[in-house]
């Protein structure tokens, strides 16, 4: 009797407070922004009439019913374990709206220092789960729904408006993330091998040296092949520069292992170029890099760069398995590995397991690419290709000017300059001091002669335009935002017909320029773990972003990132990669027409954003690829992109000079 009173008056409590905590729920507060900062897109399923209150979603974990769970029939159990089975991907959304909601509670009661804790919590519980963001479309909506809410609480500032190059991600990363298995027939060959193998590197086999070239000779092969065809640009340049700074001369199969030679290379942690250096060690080797250039995407200051900082870290260790060790995660860790354990010999630190497992594999990586290319016909090596070196002009200038300006100069693109000139980050040339342009071999006079036609302070505005049938003063002035008058007088015409094929100087307004010439940055989301010492501008500064869009991205005042383990951020795209662009507000989606068509005319015809074409005509058109032009090159030639140009040929990934593409434009 006693136990079955007991069993009421706890039932009885248990809905009294059942009661009370839901009348508790209905009237809690809704949390509001100001009228300007609408923190829930509607994609969230927020009311239109509303966009500006935020609900709190139901957070089933905490409200157990674990009394209806005891006196329900046998029958249901089964049934009702199957729904409380839990889903990680809702138990996380959880989590970060709690931290999220929070947040906003404490921004509306002024409490900024708190709310921003909360802000930093709920992005990194997100990014730093086990789940990728783009993997689920909640957890997608939920990222964009907090870096959004947190964007209107604390405005950034605006979006830069000058084009960036396109990085590459450094092979390194992969690689470094695998440990691969040795194969024992592959040992005792390259065993063999070794004994006829002439290197002024020390090399020496190992299960793990063994591991990677088992790999590179398969599931790697194509990452091993594209590198070495691409070291064929490189070579007759960077051996003699690794000579005179007397280091080993097969220290350049280091940059193959790293960057492939890819010179706009960017690793995950932020190392940028074909010798992946970090902004502060880049420094310290003379390695300039501001929002105009960086130098460590210069191929040859780079070069000459690593080969000091690695004379000078062979000099301090007496070891070159060590310098490449230190070259890799810093000559501090190296050290203090070698001070644990009394060994300064590379492989005894392997064994005791004391450097950071991506130093551990860095070495047997580098050994592995270098006997493979110094033995080429052992490995069915013989039918790479190697690249031409690239072959250009070079002037010295001490005042900006746009890209797309010398193109037109030279009868080039500017993917194609982009490519001879890696170390612009943007379109331009600097603002302030000389510059080294590169130009296409033969044109330097071309340049010279038609530049002059053009005042110095508006060669980052004026454009040059050769004429096609159908073109009139007045189309020319609304394509590029002047008037008929201007192109008129800057070209002395006496009357408005215009001859084919007649290049005319273009006078644009500063700031007037098209629609395809504003800077974007790929929709695609990279996340960076944050480091002891990182700041905000150094690592604004690795990755070839403004400070500004790092700050804006995930809602940072200040410079300093206590508090933060990941930051979300989107590399720079070149104008015409609009398959990929994030726009850094809460945006429409671009027609498709807007993003998948192109213009049929030579490159310096308006895009096809400009003017709205009512009945386009669709144009099939062959491109025949020519020694160094890539897919992204090729799309800014045809005002396309790289995905429509992938999907009209076999999304094909790698291009060799000869191919012919199909290219869809229209017109």
């Amino acid at each position: 009797m006693r136990l079955s009173a007991l069993y009421v008056r706890t039932a009885v409590l248990g809905v009294v407070l059942l009661a009370v905590a839901g009348c508790q729920t209905a009237q809690k507060p809704v949390a509001l922004l100001p009228p300007h900062a609408a923190l829930a897109p509607q994609a969230q399923g927020t009311p239109a009439a509303t966009p500006s209150i935020v609900e709190e979603p139901p957070q089933q974990a905490k409200t157990p019913e674990k009394p209806a769970a005891e006196t329900a029939p046998a029958a249901n159990e089964s049934t009702e374990q199957k729904a409380s089975t839990p889903d990680p991907v809702s138990e996380l959304i959880d989590q970060v709206e709690k931290e999220y909601q929070a947040g906003l509670a404490n921004y509306h009661a002024g409490k900024d220092e708190e709310a921003k804790k909360n802000f930093d919590s709920a992005l990194n519980t997100l990014l730093g789960s086990k789940f990728d963001v783009r993997s689920d479309e909640r957890l997608q909506k939920e990222f964009d729904r907090v870096v959004e809410g947190v964007n209107a609480a604390y405005p950034g500032g605006p979006s830069e408006a000058d084009a960036q190059q396109k990085s590459e991600p450094a092979p390194i990363d992969e690689t470094n993330g695998i440990t691969p298995a040795p194969d024992a027939g592959t040992k005792a060959k390259v065993e063999a091998e070794l004994k006829h193998t002439r290197s002024d590197l020390p090399l020496m086999m190992t299960d793990q040296v063994a591991g990677y070239i088992s790999y590179f000779s398969g599931r790697g092969r194509g990452v091993f092949e594209r590198a070495l065809a691409r070291s064929g640009r490189y070579r007759s340049m960077m051996l003699p520069i690794l000579k005179e700074e007397g280091v080993p001369q097969d220290l350049i199969y280091l940059a193959q292992a790293e960057s492939g030679f890819h010179p706009l290379a960017v690793s995950r942690a932020g190392a940028r170029g074909i010798w992946q250096f970090m902004g502060s060690r880049a420094r310290g080797y003379g390695l300039s890099h501001n929002m105009w250039v960086d130098d460590r995407q210069d191929p040859e200051k780079s070069t000459r760069a690593a080969a000091r900082h690695l004379k000078d870290l062979y000099n301090q260790f007496g070891d070159w398995y060590l310098a490449m060790a230190a070259y890799n995660s810093g000559p501090g860790t190296v050290q203090a590995a070698v001070r644990r354990t009394g060994y300064a010999d590379f492989w005894e630190l392997y064994n005791r397991n004391v450097l950071p497992k991506e130093t551990k594999n860095y070495v047997p990586i580098i050994l592995a690419v270098t006997i493979m290319a110094k033995n080429p016909s052992q490995y069915g090596l013989d039918d790479v290709v190697m690249e031409k070196p690239a072959d250009f002009d070079t002037i010295t200038i001490n005042y900006p000017v746009d890209l797309r300006l010398v193109a037109e100069c030279v009868g080039s693109t500017p993917g194609e300059l982009q490519d001879m000139n890696p170390s612009l980050l943007r379109m331009t040339t600097p603002r302030e001091g000389k510059f080294e342009l590169h130009l296409p071999a033969g044109t330097r006079q071309d340049y010279e002669t038609a530049i002059a036609a053009i005042p110095p302070d508006m060669r980052l505005w004026w454009r040059y335009h050769t004429v096609h049938a159908g073109d009139t003063l007045a189309s020319l002035a609304r394509t590029y935002h002047t008037t008929a008058r201007q192109i008129t007088e800057a070209n002395h015409l006496e009357g408005t017909e215009l001859e084919a094929d007649v290049r005319l100087v273009i006078p644009v307004a500063p700031g007037k320029h098209p629609t395809s010439d504003v800077a974007t940055y790929a929709r695609r989301i990279t996340r960076y773990k944050v480091r002891q010492g990182d700041t905000v501008q150094s690592v604004a500064d690795n990755f070839g972003v403004s400070a500004t869009m790092l700050r804006r991205w995930n809602g940072i005042h200040g410079e300093s990132l206590k508090g933060r383990k990941i930051l979300a951020l989107h590399l720079p795209v070149s104008p015409g990669a609009r398959d990929e662009v994030a726009s850094t507000k809460s945006s429409k989606k671009h027609p498709k027409t807007d993003s998948q068509t192109a213009s049929a005319k030579a490159p310096e015809k308006k895009s096809a954003l400009v003017e709205k074409v009512e009945a386009p005509q669709v144009a099939v058109l062959h491109h025949k690829v020519k020694s160094g032009e890539t897919l992204y090159s090729i799309a800014n030639l045809y005002k396309t992109t790289v995905a429509a140009l992938k999907r009209d040929n076999l999304n094909v990934a790698v291009l060799r000079p000869g191919m012919i593409l199909i290219v869809h434009s229209v017109r």
